[in-house]
């Protein structure tokens, strides 16, 4: 343990130097069209497993549905690091062509890195997640009861014209407003957090609602920092490649000097 910390110590980070991008350029729009399909998927794939945990016991509710959400946050921390690490890449080759005096287009340089790209792409991946979230927000109200529901106790006495006309209203299937529409699309969104506080808890899932803006804010953030790890990605992968180049070097001097009789073989241990 002790000798590969040392070795890792003596390791120097390689780093390249890269020229940087533009924030935006011509492939933010496809890129931000992927990442909301992405979205999407990821949401879909969510709701289907944390939904499935309302009718579980709370401990697998508490163990699944937190799980749900650092995935959903790997997932796009990683795919924006590949982003990051392919931009960075894109740098280096056109920093090289700089040296050399070699010339490139603009649009070759815009696609380069650039820290605040990723940000860009997830904020406007998720706008459309974003704005009905918003408008939600703006006119949600804690949901105490669901029209059209009795408890089955009640059946029995709805023979009786007394008792039914003032329940009417219960029998009626209610019509679906827009905010009944933005809402079921908002949970299908943020379901883990939803199935996490407990769909019957009814004050925490009004606070869900009123803060899935910013909920819905955390894979493109999560996206941009992953992104943000690009420089860091591509120093590592420098770094090893020069450690083994190191290595294939010593190893080749050892075995010249062998060769040229410095360095005698080992002979074989002899056994009494």
């Amino acid at each position: 343990m002790s000798g590969n910390a040392k070795n890792d110590k003596t390791k120097q980070s390689v780093k390249k130097p890269f020229v940087t991008g533009n924030a935006v350029d011509e492939n933010t729009v496809k890129n931000s069209l992927l990442f909301f399909g992405g979205l999407i998927v990821v949401f879909f794939v969510s709701f289907l497993v944390c939904a499935m945990t309302n009718s579980t016991g709370t401990v697998m509710r508490l163990i699944i549905n937190p799980a749900v959400i650092i995935l959903v946050i790997t997932i796009f921390f990683n795919r924006g690091s590949v982003h990051g690490a392919e931009a960075v890449a894109r740098g280096e080759i056109l920093w090289q062509k700089q040296e050399k005096g070699q010339s490139f287009s603009e649009s070759e340089k815009k696609i380069c890195y650039h820290p605040a790209k990723a940000f860009i792409i997830g904020i406007a991946g998720t706008i459309p997640f974003i704005v009905v979230a918003v408008i939600l927000a703006l006119n949600t109200q804690v949901q105490t009861t669901t029209a059209g529901t009795l408890p089955g106790w009640m059946q029995a006495y709805m023979r009786r014209d007394e008792v039914a006309a003032p329940l009417v209203s219960y029998l009626e299937s209610a019509g679906m407003g827009l905010t009944d529409i933005l809402r079921m699309i908002v949970r299908l969104a943020v379901m883990p957090f939803v199935s996490l506080v407990g769909a019957d808890n009814y004050q925490a899932v009004y606070w869900v609602e009123k803060l899935s803006p910013l909920i819905l804010l955390i894979p493109g953030c999560a996206y941009g920092i992953g992104y943000l790890s690009g420089p860091a990605l591509r120093s590592k992968v420098h770094t090893a490649i020069s450690e083994s180049n190191k290595k294939r070097i010593r190893r080749e001097k050892k075995e010249r000097r062998r060769r040229a009789g410095i360095l005698k073989p080992k002979e074989p241990e002899k056994l009494n």
